[in-house]
Parts: structure tokens; C-alpha cells; sequence
């Protein structure tokens, strides 16, 4: 585990997420520019080290949950750290940053097509698994996972 960082997550235009997502969520290839990228309701985070470096992005868009009703569901997407600071602390401020906000907008939940590897952290985050595996061509297998963010623990720090 990497030393925690001395961090800042912002909002931030789509066009800064992309070299991120490109690089760890689509290194082979593939669109890394989405639907509803530009949506005005639609945030994107970035975590920032001390120098400005982008080390961690992420988007928060309203969208129906596929696994759950709820008044007012959100769709976290494109979650990417840099393999150099894993396990310094960005994807949790991130996440933290994130279902604060989502919460301040109205949001009642929150939802996302996990990757396998990435089940734990988002576990560890107050997310639960609502799915069976299920395969996200050209990507690899996901787990649906969601969490209520007005619930006890949504925002714990694990």
C-alpha cells in the first residue's frame, strides 16, 4: 500500500478525465468519450497531487439504476487511478467527494458496473454487490454494485 498523498479533488471539464481513462480503463483502444459526458447535470472529479499532477478521475451522471428503483439515482463511471499512486487515498476522496456532492444535488443512490478487481474497494466504500458477474464486451467482467447515500456508512473511510 502506497503512503496516503497529499491530495485535492475538483470538479473538472470532461476533456481532463480522457489521458485517464485512456490509460487505465482502455489501454487497448476504445472510445474513452461517452454519452452524457457533457450532460450539465453530469460532474467529473479529478485528484490532483501537490503539483497538479491528475492522478484520479471519475463521473457522477444521473441515471436510472438497472437493479433498483429509486427517486433519484446516479451512475458512477469511469473511475480510474494512476497504477503509481494506488492505495494512496485518491479513489477513496474520489468516491467521498463524489457521494457528497451527489448527495447536495438531491441524489438518493448511487450505482456502478464494478470491474472484478475493483469489487473490494468499492466494498470497503459502503457499495454492495447486486449482481452476478456479467461481461461488458471488450472490457472484461463487472459486477453490479450500488449504495444509498443518505445511508449510515455510504461515506466511511475504510
Amino acid at each position: 500500500m502506497t503512503a496516503p498523498l497529499p491530495l485535492t479533488v475538483d470538479e473538472v471539464a470532461a476533456e481532463v478525465t480522457y489521458p485517464l481513462r485512456q490509460a487505465v480503463l482502455r489501454p487497448d483502444g476504445g472510445d474513452v468519450v461517452w454519452a452524457g459526458d457533457d450532460d450539465p447535470a453530469t460532474f467529473h472529479l479529478a485528484a490532483r497531487t501537490a503539483d497538479g499532477r491528475v492522478v484520479g478521475v471519475v463521473r457522477f451522471s444521473p441515471a436510472p439504476c438497472p437493479w433498483r428503483a429509486a427517486a433519484h439515482p446516479w451512475q458512477l463511471r469511469g473511475m480510474a487511478t494512476d497504477r503509481g499512486v494506488r492505495g494512496g487515498g485518491a479513489g477513496r476522496a474520489m468516491v467521498r467527494a463524489g457521494l457528497a456532492a451527489v448527495r447536495a444535488r438531491g441524489g438518493d443512490l448511487v450505482w456502478c458496473d464494478a470491474r472484478e478487481a475493483a469489487v473490494g474497494f468499492y466494498q470497503r466504500m459502503g457499495f454492495t454487490v447486486v449482481t452476478e458477474a456479467y461481461d461488458k464486451p471488450g472490457i472484461g467482467p463487472h459486477l453490479g454494485m450500488l449504495t444509498e447515500v443518505s445511508a449510515p456508512g455510504a461515506n466511511r473511510s475504510n
